[in-house]
């Protein structure tokens, strides 16, 4: 699973891109700004985009927590 390590929203706002500027933009959709404020990570186009205004790569912003479940391929 994917998660946020940062406060996605108030990096950008560090930056200076506050939900106005990024609405009228359309750096990131509705949806996406949904998305990262309930801590869900949005699709890859909202990612790179989050990347190019932040200038960092998504490791900056992203870790990786293994699930529970084992996956489907540890399964065979």
């Amino acid at each position: 699973m994917l998660r946020f390590k940062i406060d996605i929203m108030q990096a950008l706002k560090d930056k200076g891109y506050n939900t106005n500027i990024i609405r009228k933009n359309s750096l990131l959709s509705e949806g996406a700004l949904q998305q990262i404020r309930r801590g869900a990570v949005p699709g890859t186009k909202s990612i790179d985009n989050i990347c190019k205004m932040l200038n960092k790569q998504p490791g900056y912003f992203l870790e990786w927590i293994p699930d529970d479940t084992p996956a489907a391929a540890d399964q065979e």
